[in-house]
């Protein structure tokens, strides 16, 4: 059954329901971004897919095209090859009338003010206890935690999410957003039973019909089972859980063998990976995966998946309180 569902998550951010769509490198254009927005989710514009400042204000103004629901723009603080001028970036979100900026990649404390300053919220993501405590404590208004199991950028401590995710909400005072592990209510009810306010899921949204990835992409998705999804690059210092694919094993190997990351440049560049994801070339890609892949069965639009995750939570919540014996 339907259930208004609401915390301060989605008060902040101006969404229907606490669930946000993890930003994905090379997807979150305003299309994407737009479809979640609708559906009652939360979701941010890859702002490191547009090499100038002009292209990411005509991709916002898409997006405002397509949907009169919030959505955000997620700032890159990881290391790039073609590094961006982020407070250039960072003035045209403000411009534009965005109100949420997401960061992720670093401590993102050199920004707050300017962020601030624009009347913006921001919303960092991040995978330790001790930088989710460092974010509160710069402005950060919301924390994004992820667990070991979280497609991406896993830490290298190996916490798995029912672990981390408390410990962070003991620790801190700000709204916590969950990920790593979700694809359904179970997994939405079992986050809000650890505390968090709201979760985040990245790897189910990639199949879905809105998603511009190549269908043959999509379908190796939903065959994929948990043990796929493997931790590449650790030796570098940049562990990153993908799917395990042909250019992943040439990756292992490389590692195993004590490759710099000058040697692993060739195979990994993102524009050579992301050129191969747009082709359907499942073997030369370097695909962000999380565990939660082995629960990918279907390509579903993004309005269905949430639809099913809000109903299906609610009839969970009525089964618990039926178990326990406590009236809901």
């Amino acid at each position: 059954m339907a259930q208004k569902i609401s915390t301060r998550v989605n008060q902040i951010l101006g969404s229907e329901y606490p669930v946000i769509m993890g930003t994905m490198m090379g997807w979150s254009n305003a299309e994407l971004v737009a479809a979640a927005a609708n559906a009652g989710a939360f979701a941010c514009i890859a702002s490191g897919m547009y090499t100038t400042t002009e292209a990411l204000r005509e991709e916002i103004r898409k997006a405002k095209s397509l949907t009169d629901k919030p959505f955000g723009i997620n700032i890159n603080l990881f290391p790039a090859l073609r590094p961006q001028n982020l407070e250039e970036y960072i003035d045209t979100v403000i411009d534009e009338g965005i109100g949420i900026i997401e960061t992720a990649g670093r401590n993102p404390e050199e920004l707050v003010e300017r962020i601030k300053k624009g009347n913006v919220k921001l919303m960092h993501k991040c995978a330790r206890l001790r930088d989710a405590r460092k974010a509160q404590n710069v402005g950060a208004d919301l924390i994004e935690i992820v667990g070991f199991e979280c497609g991406g950028h896993p830490s290298r401590e190996g916490i798995s999410s029912i672990v981390l995710v408390p410990q962070v909400v003991d620790a801190v005072q700000i709204p916590v957003v969950a990920g790593g592990g979700i694809a359904d209510a179970r997994g939405f009810i079992a986050m809000l039973a650890l505390g968090a306010e709201g979760v985040v899921m990245g790897t189910r949204f990639l199949a879905t019909s809105e998603c511009r990835i190549h269908e043959s992409i999509k379908n190796r998705l939903i065959e994929a089972e948990s043990t796929e999804s493997v931790i590449a690059l650790g030796s570098i210092g940049d562990p990153m859980r993908v799917l395990h694919t042909e250019l992943i094993s040439r990756v292992l190997e490389m590692e195993e063998k004590g490759a710099t990351l000058e040697e692993m440049l060739p195979v990994i560049a993102g524009d050579k990976s992301r050129e191969a994801m747009s082709a359907g070339d499942i073997d030369n890609s370097l695909l962000p995966c999380g565990q939660v892949v082995g629960m990918v069965h279907e390509i579903s639009s993004i309005g269905d998946i949430i639809k099913g995750l809000v109903d299906e939570a609610g009839d969970i919540y009525e089964r618990l309180g039926g178990s326990l014996g406590v009236r809901v």
